[in-house]
């Protein structure tokens, strides 16, 4: 099960901004200060989900995690691919930086039949906080 990502969409309000970003067909570079210590894990079938508005609404999979410079200057740069795709609304905290997310508890694509499927829990939970 692959490793992924999950990183806060600061100043992003909708999932239309990132396509729309992505449609020019050039992958997305994403920088951080710290290099995951994992990314030979994340560049083998990962994404980074972005939560927008308190929402983990997509990902994009991840292509490349590299560290550039040396000591204090270090930084990563993580290049995603240039598509976006939408995940079922799952509610998440603020957080600064960004956090591993394990494969179990990543959010399903819409586009899959299992995100169609929701209990109704769920669903009425996923309502209640604006999300679905």
């Amino acid at each position: 099960m692959p490793l992924h990502m999950i990183k806060l969409c600061v100043g992003v309000s909708e999932v239309e901004w990132l396509e729309n970003r992505a449609s020019n067909g050039k992958p997305l570079i994403v920088h951080t200060r710290m290099t995951p210590k994992r990314a030979t894990e994340l560049e083998d079938g990962g994404s980074l989900y972005w939560v927008i508005k308190g929402t983990v609404a997509c990902r994009q999979p991840i292509l490349d995690v590299k560290t550039l410079g040396e000591g204090k200057a270090s930084r990563c740069e993580i290049t995603l691919e240039p598509c976006v795709i939408r995940t079922a609304p799952l509610g998440r905290r603020p957080f600064q930086g960004w956090r591993y997310l394990e494969g179990k508890d990543a959010p399903v694509d819409l586009s899959s039949a299992e995100a169609t499927d929701l209990p109704d829990d769920l669903a009425r939970e996923l309502r209640e906080l604006g999300a679905w």
